[in-house]
């Protein structure tokens, strides 16, 4: 089993930034890529970037290109979302996934997901 919990969430101003963390405990040695969602009020579910821990080759949603960054600490079995240049319609809960299995490109959909943090709120005000 894996557990993850996401941290970092609160409320920022439109242009501001703000990075999100992602611990994984559990079977983490079983981790092969992780990924970030996001939900706003009345959305779907959507992908906003994902990583392979084997060569850390990443993909990112057009909407967040150039201004978000994944990373991941495998020492601290931690993953980020950096997130600069914040814009209204980036207020969502945003998650963290996991998934046993190397997804390449690393997939962007959320069935590919078995693991799921409980999410953490951001909110961008205008």
């Amino acid at each position: 089993q894996i557990h993850l919990a996401e941290s970092g969430g609160g409320s920022v101003q439109t242009g501001g930034s703000m990075r999100l963390s992602c611990v994984a405990s559990g079977a983490t040695f079983s981790i092969r890529t992780m990924a970030w969602f996001r939900q706003g009020p009345a959305k779907e579910r959507e992908g906003v970037a994902a990583i392979n821990y084997g060569d850390d080759a990443s993909t990112y949603a057009d909407s967040v290109k150039g201004r978000f960054t994944i990373s991941k600490d495998n020492a601290k079995n931690t993953l980020y979302l950096e997130m600069n240049s914040l814009k209204p319609e980036d207020t969502a809960m945003y998650y963290c996934a996991a998934a046993r299995t190397s997804l390449y490109p690393a997939s962007l959909l959320p069935h590919a997901y078995a693991y799921w943090g409980q999410g953490t709120q951001v909110t961008v005000a205008s």
